[in-house]
């Protein structure tokens, strides 16, 4: 891997950015003008102006001959060290350390924790505080009269390098922490949207297939009903007897195939957008896993749970999906899922009879990517990002989500509890 990452979730937005430096520009040429001109002190007035200019540079450079609409963890890399570098000139100018616009200098670099790579992020913190350090004993006098009666103790003067330094090192990893958290839930939200694109596309393809095939259903009966006259008709003619046994059979096969496309081809056309109840659904995703696997799933419901029907939701499913696949994964031998329904709410819970959740991820739960340390669930990956997409699109749907270990059994135990109001409004 190169020292700059490329991944997609290690850029900064160009506009944002550069709206930052026009408001970081203005203010330096504020502060600059007031100081000599208000206030009367004196420094390099003109130097210092022409520091500022090659930052407005720098930003029209940005706006007009940087075509991309994302700066790259490298070119961000670049432009953020011409802003250490930059400021840092003009604090060499007016004071060095003591300066008390000193602490701006650690702003770039916490910026950059939070949206770029770890290894961009220490090489610009090793720049900040070697910046720091230099300007600390290489530095012009503040601007007079400051420096005529300005004097601070030694142990004053060092403990401010000293305690800038212990901040931007605070500060950048508190940012990189929560970038990482954000770039994370980032990348999960959307691996689960690209799962629910291809979940409607193949919803909607099968659909697209069914109404086909619903709709071909009559010319074709036509053509046959048509066809077998002809039969009749034609008996004694060899030549277009054979032709039209062919077409016969021709239809047959086009009809077979047909009501294997289609999901239901006894149902008039309302079939496609059918509602059904919970206890369907979930029987329907349990035959999906008994296929597959061989652990034993053990459905309980009540009488209540068959008579609520909802429309067909293709995030419930798979959320349910999710969660039941968890079960299945984690378990030893057996999956037990549980319907409850009553005037008032309807309630799924489902456990397994695994290890359950071990102590340093059942406070995490929820959370994308997460890694346990017991190394007996290294090789059963997607645990963090299953839950994660599970309850974001069941809460999404008005469900309340309670993940714990099983109070009963050894495993877990997912408590999935709706509203029947909320249910009536999917």
């Amino acid at each position: 891997m190169g020292f700059f990452e490329t991944s997609k979730f290690y850029s900064l937005k160009k506009s944002t950015y550069i709206s930052l430096r026009w408001i970081a520009i203005i203010g330096q040429l504020i502060s600059v003008n007031i100081v000599y001109f208000y206030l009367q002190f004196n420094f390099d007035y003109f130097l210092s102006n022409f520091i500022i200019f090659i930052g407005i540079i720098s930003n029209f450079y940005l706006i007009f001959l940087y075509k991309k609409t994302q700066l790259s963890s490298r070119s961000a890399f670049v432009f953020l060290n011409i802003d250490i570098f930059q400021l840092a000139s003009l604090i060499y100018l007016t004071g060095g350390i003591v300066n008390p616009f000193v602490i701006f200098l650690i702003i770039p670099s916490i910026f950059a924790s939070t949206n770029l790579g770890i290894r961009t992020n220490l090489l610009l913190v090793v720049i900040t505080i070697s910046t720091l350090i230099f300007l600390t004993y290489y530095h012009k006098d503040l601007p007079s009269p400051l420096n005529e009666h300005f004097h601070i103790d030694k142990y004053y003067f060092y403990s401010i390098p000293i305690a800038l330094i212990i901040s931007l090192v605070f500060l950048n990893y508190f940012a990189f922490i929560f970038g990482t958290e954000s770039r994370k839930r980032k990348e999960a939200l959307n691996k689960m949207e690209e799962v629910m694109a291809k979940e409607h596309e193949m919803l909607s393809l099968g659909g697209q297939a069914a109404a086909a095939a619903h709709s071909l259903g009559t010319p074709l009966s036509t053509i046959k009903i048509i066809s077998q006259e002809l039969l009749l008709q034609f008996k004694d003619n060899k030549e277009v007897l054979q032709d039209i046994k062919l077409l016969s059979s021709q239809v047959e096969r086009c009809n077979q195939i047909l009501r294997r496309l289609s999901l239901n081809p006894h149902e008039e056309d309302e079939f496609i957008d059918e509602d059904f109840t919970m206890k369907e659904c979930l029987k329907e995703i349990i035959s999906s896993f008994k296929e597959t696997s061989e652990k034993n799933f053990l459905f309980n419901f009540d009488q209540d749970s068959n008579s609520k029907k909802m429309t067909k939701s293709v995030e419930i499913i798979y959320g349910l999906r999710n969660f039941i696949g968890n079960a299945n994964k984690f378990s030893s031998k057996n999956v037990f899922i549980n319907l409850k329904s009553d005037n008032e709410f309807t309630e799924i819970t489902i456990e397994d009879d695994g290890e359950g959740y071990s102590s340093d991820v059942l406070s995490k739960i929820g959370e994308p990517y997460l890694k346990g340390l017991n190394p007996n669930h290294k090789n059963k990956t997607g645990l963090g990002l299953g839950i994660f997409i599970g309850k974001t699109l069941l809460e999404k749907n008005f469900a309340t989500i309670n993940c714990r270990n099983s109070e009963v059994r050894s495993g877990a135990e997912i408590i999935i509890k709706w509203k029947n109001s909320d249910l009536l409004k999917i």
